[in-house]
């Protein structure tokens, strides 16, 4: 009589714990990026339902076991331990779940920790059959685990290896996703450089067809205007019809460059390329920079690169760029100042040609309309030489800068790509 009732009391236990697992079960909710809140609720049920002390869901890569959740506060930061020797080891090893009624008594499938006997662990298996971690859970007392509890905790280590799995697979779409779109974004930016260039391309063409068209029409008609008021300048002597023809004469000149500069801005950019020394290249043609109108009076330093130093490049209009922007530098300083012409080779796939000048600084709101067409802050300026002079550098795959600030005065960098690098 008393057996049968003992048997009805475990019974019922059983029946209890059944349903109790079915509603912890069927209340976790695993949602993407909620992953620890979800395998905490599984040690926390594991513990609830098997009436252990401590359990840990973990994570085994490498040797180590990293604590991804604990039915006990375990505090702060991240909670990493060796695999070698312990009870977990064994699991992970023989990819077998492992119930151990008193662990001090079989030190041959590990050490527990410091104060617990009874140990159930648990593999967390995915779907490919690749053991990634385990369930551990831990009693104070010794005890023994029955088959059915030992069910009940493979059940939610099944929840928890699925949920740590497509965790990791979420990360690894999300890393796909990134680097996706920053492929596409380059791709995008490349493809929109190139249709910028192409429309610059056509654009410049146009303007170069319609220049030299409009250019022929001017120059004609002006030159012999030119010739009319020299001959008029040799005849008529009073002092100020001299003045007015000076000055006309000075009109017409200023109109033939600016005619001239249209048509080298607007014509397309055929280069002659060769290698260029950029040191030898500079000290080479440094003499007769020293001797323009514009340079009289003012010191120009050459500190040169450290090492060698090639480039692909049109010398002559290399040179043309250079001369534009020493001559813009002596123009901005007064007559005993010093320009400094620097190439820097800090970087060896980049060549730096710094033109500094320490004049008056150019207004922030102005450096970025230097380099456009027809702007101009020189009274007599066509506003086309820095233009002029971006696009060859363009041409050439470099990068033109200017930066100025009232302390340092105005630096102008050309970068260009090296094709050649050797150290002294």
């Amino acid at each position: 009589m008393i057996k049968a009732v003992d048997e009805k009391i475990l019974h019922s236990q059983r029946w209890q714990r059944e349903r109790r697992a079915i509603a912890l079960l069927s209340s976790l909710n695993y949602r993407t990026g909620k992953l620890p809140s979800y395998l905490h609720d599984i040690a926390c049920g594991v513990s609830e339902l098997l009436e252990l002390d401590w359990s840990v869901v973990t994570l085994c890569q490498q040797g180590f076991e990293k604590v991804l959740a604990s039915s006990l506060d375990m505090g702060a930061g991240e909670h990493l331990y060796s695999l070698h020797g312990s009870l977990t080891n064994t699991v992970i090893e023989s990819g077998h779940s492992l119930a151990v009624e008193d662990a001090n008594k079989h030190p041959e499938y590990g050490k527990a920790p410091e104060g617990y006997c009874a140990y159930l662990g648990i593999p967390l298996r995915i779907a490919t059959g690749e053991v990634i971690g385990t369930i551990c859970c831990f009693h104070q007392q010794p005890r023994e685990f029955s088959l059915e509890e030992i069910q009940l905790a493979e059940m939610f280590a099944e929840r928890a290896a699925t949920a740590i799995d497509n965790y990791h697979l979420y990360e690894q779409q999300c890393r796909f996703n990134q680097i996706l779109e920053t492929e596409v974004e380059a791709r995008t930016a490349e493809l929109k450089s190139a249709q910028e260039k192409l429309v610059e391309q056509e654009r410049l063409a146009a303007i170069g067809e319609f220049a030299a068209m409009i250019v022929h029409e001017i120059r004609n008609p002006l030159t012999t205007m030119n010739m009319g008021l020299k001959y008029a300048k040799k005849h008529l002597l009073s002092e100020a019809a001299q003045e007015r023809l000076a000055l006309a004469l000075s009109e017409g000149h200023r109109l033939e460059n600016l005619l001239s500069e249209i048509l080298l801005y607007a014509k397309p950019q055929v280069l002659q390329l060769c290698e260029v020394d950029v040191n030898q290249f500079i000290s080479a043609f440094l003499q007769s920079i020293c001797e323009m109108p514009e340079a009289e009076s003012r010191q120009i330093q050459f500190i040169s690169a450290s090492s060698t130093v090639k480039v692909l490049a049109d010398q002559d209009k290399l040179k043309q760029v250079l001369i534009n922007i020493i001559r813009n530098a002596c123009e901005a300083v007064t007559p005993e100042s010093e320009i400094k012409l620097e190439v820097n080779n800090s970087c060896e796939s980049q060549v730096d040609i710094h033109v500094w000048n320490g004049g008056e600084a150019i207004p922030p709101e102005v450096l970025p309309k230097l380099t456009k067409p027809f702007f101009s802050t020189k009274p007599q300026g066509t506003g086309l030489g820095l233009a002029i002079t971006k696009r060859i550098i363009n041409a050439h795959s470099g990068e033109l800068f200017i930066q100025s600030d009232q302390t340092t005065g105005t630096r102008v960098t050309i970068k260009l790509p090296v094709v050649c690098f050797e150290k002294c």
